[in-house]
């Protein structure tokens, strides 16, 4: 998937980005930018879980540097 391409990985996790989805979960271009600044606000990078889609949301998760 081109979206994951774009994430880079990092060593320790921060949690999922589905909190507070504004679209019931589906990892759309917007929820996905949404995540991600809200990620880097608090120093991380979203990145893709192992093994999964990149279809929902719970398929990232944010993970700080």
């Amino acid at each position: 998937m081109i979206l994951t391409a774009a994430f880079a990985l990092s060593a320790c996790a921060t949690g999922s980005v589905e909190a507070n989805s504004p679209v019931g979960g589906v990892a759309s271009y917007d929820a996905l930018k949404h995540a991600r600044d809200a990620c880097v606000k608090r120093g991380g990078e979203i990145v893709q879980r192992a093994q999964t889609t990149g279809k929902r949301l719970a398929d990232f998760e944010c993970k700080g540097k």
